[in-house]
């Protein structure tokens, strides 16, 4: 079963990564397994100049994959811009029971939003929307939590998204 995709979303320096950096542990600590997916709507660069990998994408290889004991990077050209559930199909294996995606505001996936002030700070399909995190309080249907709630945060996503027993874990 593959693992399901929630989506954080919000405008630049909303506060985005700095709530799922402090969601993860959470997740971690209630067992979960957790995948991101970060969306760079300009563009972006990792690999290194100058190091092996960097000279073999330079030198023209449409995918480089670096592995190490423990670590795995893939540095790969793509035609279009790929859906999360296309990052998790490809790339991610079953182990994963949650995949935190960073972005795809306009995508179906369940979604939190995180704005500073007020919810018109950013357009997004209203569909899938679980909650709010904001650093005032904003009277809406869904749960409105202050972005200091990680604990909430993080049960509010074990709630919707429960941990599922893997296969290797099932007894037979």
């Amino acid at each position: 079963m593959a693992a399901p995709i929630v989506s954080f979303i919000g405008r630049s320096n909303s506060g985005k990564t700095t709530l799922i950096e402090r969601v993860i542990p959470e997740l971690v600590k209630a067992g979960y397994r957790v995948a991101t997916v970060k969306h760079a709507g300009h563009g972006f660069d990792l690999d290194t100049e100058g190091k092996d990998s960097w000279r073999h994408k330079r030198a023209g290889a449409s995918s480089v994959v670096v592995v190490s004991k423990g670590s795995l990077a893939l540095f790969a050209d793509v035609s279009d811009q790929l859906k999360v559930e296309e990052v998790r199909d490809r790339f991610l294996d079953a182990s994963y029971d949650l995949i935190i995606a960073e972005g795809w505001k306009s995508e179906g996936y369940p979604k939190i939003v995180v704005v500073r002030d007020q919810l018109g700070e950013i357009s997004y399909a209203s569909d899938g929307l679980l909650a709010v995190v904001s650093h005032t309080m904003i009277d809406l249907t869904v749960p409105v939590l202050h972005v200091d709630d990680v604990d909430g945060v993080a049960a509010l996503l074990i709630k919707q998204f429960p941990l599922r027993r893997r296969e290797h874990e099932l007894d037979i």
